[in-house]
């Protein structure tokens, strides 16, 4: 029962939402608040990571397997730190984060570093920098301040909807041009994603993807002949066993000789012999298949797919837009690395130099993964703050 504003437990309700909401900020009590299942969860992943290394290295942790742990370690920090910070400050950060990632993928079109063809990377300070790898990140913070700044009221107005678009457009268009159309197309899809849960309308959804059907021949006719014959060696891997389908041949080869236990650790044909393109970076998961077999397999699907649910449910539990939609980028990111690695590494969409997070061998993906799983931890530990001018519906 209430009687004269009061609840049950004779709090007034307002009294007991402005405590629940008002913020602390205390870093050890936000330290407390942190996830830590989910970081263990993290940690795990790695470990899979330096396991599956050590093993491409051929049983040593050099060259690959130690300093992957180094950068996750400089990550997993990265991450706590970042966990701590406000979503006001967050919200702050989006544009200069946006443009910077911007700025980046111009200057690798100018000065980037060329490796298989494309332009991919700058050196910082000693180091190669994919950039196209942060923009993600930069993207999913920018989009999530614009709608939280404009609310699910305003989202009926297409005029509205043009500013984020533009956002959108305009990584995907620059990573298009290195060429890298994987991680361009990830990049869109993780904007529309956003688009669709922020509230946009389903005629706007269907006025956008109507097009899409009849664009496929105008698309192909503008890819690149390496594009091509991406495509066409999915469809057809043995017509060139020895070329173009080398790699996914040998893969699928691996996947199957792994069969229900595995070869053994250290022990897969495959993988020790070299006969295994890329198996430190987009097919690591074929040394694991290969090794530890389709139980192996399944138990690192099992874990990655724990932590997409987990940062979905992270979203879904904020109170917040702003927390809402940065936890579902993050958690859409990391879905599109994983389904995208592995589909790729099967055989069932064409090859396309995506790395598995937090296990291939590379720092640009490990650093920003970590930067975005910082973010999906800054959400959880302020979930329960409410967007300024909002209706708390949830007490009613």
């Amino acid at each position: 029962m209430r009687r004269n504003g009061l609840n049950t437990f004779g709090f007034l309700k307002s009294d007991r939402r402005l405590l629940r909401a008002e913020p602390d900020f205390r870093p050890m009590a936000r330290l407390l608040q942190v996830n830590w299942l989910y970081v263990l969860l993290v940690c795990l992943l790695a470990g899979v990571g330096y396991i599956a290394l050590y093993s491409a290295g051929g049983g040593s942790a050099k060259p690959f397997a130690g300093p992957q742990m180094v950068r996750f370690g400089f990550g997993l920090v990265m991450m706590i730190a970042v966990s701590l910070v406000s979503p006001r400050i967050l919200r702050m950060a989006s544009v200069p984060i946006y443009l910077l990632s911007v700025t980046l993928l111009t200057l690798v079109l100018r000065m980037g570093h060329v490796g298989k063809g494309a332009e991919r990377w700058i050196n910082l300070a000693g180091m190669q920098f994919q950039p196209s790898e942060f923009a993600k990140i930069g993207l999913v913070l920018m989009l999530a301040t614009w709608f939280h700044r404009i609310g699910n009221e305003r989202m009926g107005n297409p005029l509205r909807l043009i500013p984020p678009a533009l956002l959108t457009l305009l990584p995907v268009l620059l990573v298009l041009k290195e060429p890298n159309l994987g991680t361009a197309t990830i990049i869109g899809v993780i904007g529309a994603t956003m688009f669709f849960a922020a509230g946009m309308r389903l005629w706007q959804i269907l006025l956008l993807v109507a097009p899409l059907p009849f664009m496929g021949k105008l698309i192909y006719s503008h890819l690149h002949d390496y594009q091509k014959a991406r495509i066409d060696t999915f469809l057809h891997p043995e017509h060139d066993p020895l070329g173009a389908g080398y790699n996914i041949i040998q893969s699928k080869i691996a996947l199957g000789s792994g069969g229900m236990w595995g070869e053994g650790y250290l022990h897969g044909s495959q993988g020790q012999l070299n006969f295994l393109p890329e198996k430190q970076t987009d097919f690591i998961f074929t040394m694991i298949g290969e090794e530890w077999g389709f139980v192996g397999g399944i138990a690192v699907i099992t874990l990655l797919g724990t932590l997409v649910m987990g940062g979905m449910l992270i979203a879904i539990r904020s109170r917040n837009q702003f927390g809402r939609l940065l936890g579902l980028g993050i958690a859409m990111d990391f879905f599109l690395y994983c389904a995208v690695n592995l589909s790729m590494v099967m055989g069932a969409i064409p090859v396309g130099g995506v790395p598995l997070p937090l296990i291939s061998y590379g720092g640009s993906a490990m650093l920003t993964m970590m930067f975005g799983f910082g973010l999906l931890m800054s959400a959880w530990v302020h979930r329960n703050e409410r967007d300024p001018g909002t209706e708390d519906d949830d007490d009613d």
